[in-house]
Order: structure tokens, then C-alpha cells, then sequence
């Protein structure tokens, strides 16, 4: 790297913060922001304290546009560029110890059809010497040397500061029948590999706090399996045996260095909570750890220098928590708080947690994201990075959390957010619907397709329809072999309830949405033309059979057989019902606007869905536009797909919805 990209880079991540609050005070009559401004690549990645809390790592986009890697002291000084690499942005920085880090790279822009690089691995000091490629972004040319195939990923550090070792892993398979996950424990200076041995089938594994694989999980003719490796033995032995979808069921989640076992489990409860197993009993504690009346714990633990004490967790309600057991960590926190009273503040603390610098990443439903650093002697907080800086959060719309009832009683969570300065009545609105389905789709933080909405008038409503995850057993449960059915009522009753409250217009309301958010906004125009003018489908299924049917894609064989009968329905013995519940089947029903969005290389969804979606909308629907990315896969990765395919909801929405 040049001295003078050097010293461009050391400048970027000294003036990211100033640059960003000079925008904090807008015109009052500011022009609308571009397209661009919302779906830019982040500008700052993100910021590691070493294990001794002495130095920090960054992520920082550098002049040339990529993602690079720099350390700077955490008592201050001057940001000194690491590592990059030409036309790949840098990310999943991790340290290997004191002195050394490791890091993937993702390609910045996709220049061959089909062509998508893996994420790779990398290794260096942080004085700059002793890099080392240890696994490779693609298959060109074979095995180089002691270049690990481009299927391996980083895993875990050792926990070790006097080691230079990592974990990685990486799928097999033969065929399309699965083999499991296999574990190696890899040196990052001398390349040498050694495998670990793990329960055959193994689908995950937990290092424990230690250093040691302690804990996995498997799989077989669809049961889960649970593993535990014994250190009196020094052999795995089964702890347990589930149905996928039991409320029993529990996932290793933390073993402290002593071999404390915390799980993951509903435990037979409605919300999943945080459990002590108790290896000699060989049973969950009645009571957990961490329990949430309304919401699974879907978090963490942060744990001790010493490795067995658990300093606190991090978890989510309606919004990020962290809860500290440590009184000397929660008075940093409260501190912190009164620093920065408008934004959600997450702390991240060194190995050694005495350390006095301590690293604050900041955000909100209108703020994207800034990272600082704490010091702890003084009490002063000093900027590391600003994540989105063109951005002002006192132009960002707010987001909130609100209820309601579907027609058949269940609560539905829902994010709103509403375009600032208006007077929130009588607005056109989108209804995003997430994708999964089998996940949580909005939190309160700052989102980039809801801001840019917003920021063009609309009201955005994000439903949690039934069947998404983290609101209790009993809602995931509701959605099972739902699809076009309850869990789309849930989407109508959303529009409904907007309207009833007087925010919306009942005649602007569009439905849009990637995925299941594709599949939900076909069936909406099929089930619902009164209600949704318009639909904006980007990559979404077009029918349930073709999930089953299509070959090589990232559906295993083994979700054919044993999820996808029991999540969305049997081909067999529910037909009728898929059929019914097909877009594709009912295309000549839909005859409102439509734009179609998918990717050339999409592995989750294949460009068959939206091909033969297309073909056969648009004999009865002269209003139909398609658009294909061919470089890219399940969702936008370009900055300019990204563009391109938003400036064009911007039309579409503003021909069908907008004020004429």
C-alpha cells in the first residue's frame, strides 16, 4: 500500500466522525436525498479491541473504494493500514491472539457471470509481517500449496493467547446425501492443519471457553441429536435426542472453561430461555437463567477473563438489551448511557475486561451506526467510525413497535415507521413483508428499504405474521402449512389496521417483499386486489411444488423430506391446498401493477420461479415489469443493482401510489 493511500486511510477514519455530524443540521428546505445515499456501502465496518484491550482493529472503505484493514492504539494515536486487497472489502476480523489477526474479504463488485467468491481466510501480524493465505477465494487452478479449499470457514480463536491456532470448518458432502460438518484445528503461520474429531453428522459445533470442541449437534432421518464431549473420557457421548420442532429440544450455546453447559431451549415453555444443564443429572435446570415472557432469548453471554464467570448477556425484547451482572460494567454502561442518551449503546468489552478501553457501538432506529472508544479513566468517549456518513439521523424517519389483533385474535407485532415531518394521517403506505419465513424480520434499528421509503412519503408497516420466529413457540406454530392462508390474513389485517387508524389511504397501499416477502406480495394481489394496488416481488417463490421440484439448489434433500412437509406442507397429501396456496397457478388472477426483480445466480430461489412466474402473468397483465440481475443471487449484493432496482421502485411506486 502506498504512503499516500497510508496516510488517505489514517485520515478517513480520523475525520468519519466529524464529516458525518457536519450533516447533522440539514436545511430546512433540503432536496430529498438520492438513491445512492441509502444503499451505499457502509463506510466504516466496525472496530476490535486485541484481547489485552492495548490496540484496535478497524474496518475502513479506503480511497480505492475497498474495505481495508487498520489498527491504531487504544490510548490514542494514529490509524495504521493492515491489509487489503484490490476489488474485495474486508470483513469478520478476528484475533488470533495479541499479535495477530485474521480476516475474510468479500468481492466488491461481481465481473463473470456466476462468478461469486468465497469468503476466504487470511492471516497476519500486526506489524504487517508473517501474511499468510490460508484458505482461498475460489477453485481456479486447484490446490495451491497449502491454500485451503474455498468451502472452509473460520469457526473459532483457541482462546489461547499464546497460540497462533484457529478453528475452521467446512460442509461435505457426497452427492446430495449430507456427511456433516468437519472440524480442523489450523495454524495461521505455518498453514498446518489438523482434523478434530466430531459426532459423524455433526451440524454444528460449540468451543467452549477453553479452547475445546465441547458441544454439537447432529442430525439423522431428520431427528437432532445432542453431543457432549466428555473431558473425563475424552470421548463424545449423546445427551439427547429431539423432534426438530419440540418444545423439549435444546442447542448447546455456551460451556464455560470448566465445562458448564448453558442450552437454548423452550424447555416446554411458549418463549425459548436461557437453561443450566446439568451434565450429571443429565437434565435442564427447572428455571432458566434468562427467561422473557413475550420473547425468545435470542442472545448471548459475555463471559469473564477468567472464563467461567458470566458478566452479563445480550439479548432482545422489542429492543437490544444488555443486562450486567458486573456492578464496576453496569456503572460503565450507565455512564455511557448519559453520554449518549439517544441511541441503543453496546459494549464491547476486551478479553481482559479490566482493560481501560472499552469499545461503544452506537445506533438507533434513525442513527446507522457510529463506533467509539471509552476510556475508563477519564470517563471521555473518542471516534473511531461512522457507518453511513452522508447520512443525517435528524433526516431519518422514526421507527416504532406497535400491535394488533389478526381476525381470528392473535397479537401481531408490527414495525411502523412514518415520514418525518408530516402529519402522519391519510400517507400512502408499503407493506414490506420479511422473508424467511421462519425468522425475525424487523428490529429497532435504523433499516435502509424502510428509510428510503419513508424518506419518499410512505408509511412502511413490517408485519411479524405468524410463523416468524422470536415471539414465542405458539406464534412460529400458528404459521405451520400456512402459507397463502393464515399467514397471509395476517399480512391484509396489517393493511387493515393502518387503515382503521387513519394513517393510511385505502386506496395507495402497495405490497412488496424479497423471499417469502416475494411469495406474500403475489398471493396478497391474488387474495386481496381491494386492498393492494400495487406489488413489488424481488426473488420471491412463485410456487411451493417448484421448492420441491427444482434441482441444484441450497434446499438439501433432507429439508424435502422432513421440513418442508411439516413447515409448509406434504406434495402428496396437501396438493390441493399448495396449489391453491401457488402464485404461479393463479397468475391470470393478478392484474394489478407488478414489478418483478430476481437474480441471474440465485441458489435459494432460482431465476425459474420469477421465469416462469413472468411467462405466465403477463398473457392476462400488460402491466408487468421485469427486471434480471444476472451477476447476482438471493438479494442485492452491487451497490448498483441496489441503485438501479430501488430507483426503479421509486417510479413504479410513484406512478401507481404516489401523489399525482
Amino acid at each position: 500500500m502506498s504512503l499516500r493511500k497510508s496516510l488517505l486511510v489514517s485520515a478517513l477514519v480520523a475525520l468519519c466522525v466529524v464529516n458525518a455530524r457536519a450533516a447533522d443540521a440539514p436545511p430546512a428546505a433540503a432536496p430529498a436525498l438520492p438513491v445512492a445515499a441509502f444503499f451505499a456501502h457502509p463506510q466504516f465496518g466496525g472496530a476490535l479491541l486485541s484481547p489485552d484491550g492495548a490496540n484496535v482493529a478497524v474496518l475502513v472503505r479506503g480511497p480505492d473504494g475497498d474495505m481495508v484493514l487498520a489498527t491504531m492504539p487504544a490510548a490514542g494515536g494514529p490509524a495504521r493500514p493492515l491489509a487489503g486487497i484490490r476489488g474485495m472489502d474486508i470483513s469478520n476480523v478476528h484475533w488470533v491472539n495479541n499479535r495477530r489477526l485474521v480476516f475474510s474479504a468479500a468481492q466488491r463488485e461481481r465481473k463473470e457471470y456466476g462468478s461469486v467468491a468465497s469468503p476466504g481466510l487470511h492471516a497476519i501480524n500486526i506489524d504487517g509481517s508473517k501474511r499468510v493465505h490460508l484458505v482461498a477465494h475460489d477453485w481456479k487452478g486447484g490446490a495451491r500449496g497449502n491454500v485451503l479449499p474455498p468451502n472452509t470457514r473460520f469457526v473459532s480463536a483457541v482462546h489461547d493467547d499464546s497460540s497462533s491456532d484457529v478453528y475452521v470448518g467446512r460442509y461435505e458432502a457426497f452427492k446430495e446425501d449430507f456427511e456433516g460438518y468437519v472440524l480442523f484445528r489450523l495454524n495461521t503461520e505455518t498453514a498446518n492443519l489438523v482434523r478434530v474429531d466430531t459426532p459423524q453428522g455433526t451440524r454444528s459445533v460449540v468451543i467452549d471457553e477453553a479452547g475445546i470442541p465441547r458441544a454439537a449437534t447432529t442430525m439423522k432421518d431428520g431427528q437432532v441429536q445432542v453431543h457432549y464431549n466428555d473431558p473425563k473420557t475424552g470421548a463424545w457421548r449423546q445427551l439427547a435426542q429431539f423432534e426438530p420442532t419440540s418444545t423439549a429440544l435444546f442447542v448447546p450455546a455456551v460451556v464455560t472453561k470448566s465445562g458448564q453447559l448453558y442450552v437454548l431451549s423452550n424447555n416446554g415453555r411458549n418463549t425459548r430461555g436461557l437453561y443450566r444443564y446439568d451434565l450429571a443429572a443429565g437434565k435442564l435446570d427447572p428455571e432458566p437463567v434468562i427467561g422473557l415472557k413475550q420473547y425468545d432469548f435470542n442472545g448471548s453471554l459475555i463471559v469473564a477473563p477468567d472464563r467461567e464467570t458470566v458478566l452479563g448477556a445480550r439479548y432482545e425484547t422489542s429492543e437490544a438489551i444488555t443486562t450486567w451482572f458486573d456492578d464496576a460494567i453496569k456503572r460503565d454502561q450507565q455512564r455511557i448511557d448519559a453520554l449518549l442518551p439517544s441511541t441503543i449503546n453496546q459494549l464491547s468489552l476486551a478479553r481482559d475486561a479490566l482493560a481501560d478501553a472499552v469499545v461503544v457501538y452506537s445506533y438507533s432506529d434513525t442513527e446507522p451506526g457510529i463506533w467509539q472508544l471509552y476510556h475508563r479513566a477519564t470517563g471521555k468517549l473518542s471516534p473511531l467510525g461512522v457507518r453511513m456518513p452522508a447520512l443525517s439521523p435528524l433526516r431519518m424517519a422514526s421507527k416504532s413497535m406497535v400491535h394488533f389483533k389478526a381476525r381470528d385474535g392473535m397479537d401481531i407485532p408490527a414495525y411502523l415507521t412514518l415520514p418525518k415531518g408530516g402529519s402522519g394521517k391519510n400517507l400512502p403506505m408499503v407493506v414490506l413483508v420479511h422473508g424467511g419465513p421462519w425468522v425475525r424480520g424487523g428490529h429497532l434499528a435504523w433499516e435502509r428499504e424502510a428509510q428510503f421509503l419513508a424518506s419518499r412519503g410512505y408509511a412502511v408497516l413490517e408485519p411479524e405474521y405468524r410463523g416468524s420466529t422470536g415471539f414465542g413457540q405458539a406464534h412460529f406454530q400458528a404459521g405451520w402449512k400456512q402459507w397463502g392462508l393464515a399467514m397471509q390474513d395476517d399480512v391484509a389485517d396489517a393493511a387493515r389496521w393502518a387503515i382503521a387508524q387513519g394513517t393510511v389511504d385505502p386506496q395507495r397501499i402497495c405490497i412488496a417483499g424479497a423471499s417469502y416477502g416475494g411469495y406474500a406480495t403475489l398471493m396478497g394481489l391474488v387474495r386481496n386486489p381491494e386492498l393492494f394496488r400495487c406489488g413489488i416481488d424481488w426473488v420471491g417463490v412463485t410456487d411451493i411444488d417448484l421448492l420441491y421440484d427444482l434441482r441444484y439448489t441450497n434446499t438439501s434433500q433432507e429439508a424435502k423430506t422432513y421440513g418442508l412437509p411439516k413447515l409448509i406442507g406434504d406434495q402428496v397429501k396437501d396438493a390441493a391446498q399448495l396449489k391453491a396456496a401457488s402464485p404461479l397457478a393463479n397468475a391470470s388472477r393478478i392484474t394489478q401493477p407488478l414489478l418483478l426483480a430476481y437474480g441471474g445466480v440465485d441458489k435459494t430461489v432460482p431465476i425459474e420461479h420469477g421465469k416462469q412466474f413472468y411467462n405466465a402473468v403477463k398473457k392476462s397483465n400488460p402491466r408487468v415489469e421485469w427486471v434480471e440481475y444476472r451477476e447476482e443471487g438471493h438479494g442485492w449484493y452491487e451497490e448498483r443493482t441496489q441503485v438501479d432496482f430501488w430507483g426503479r421502485v421509486e417510479k413504479f411506486l410513484d406512478q401507481n401510489i404516489g401523489k399525482h
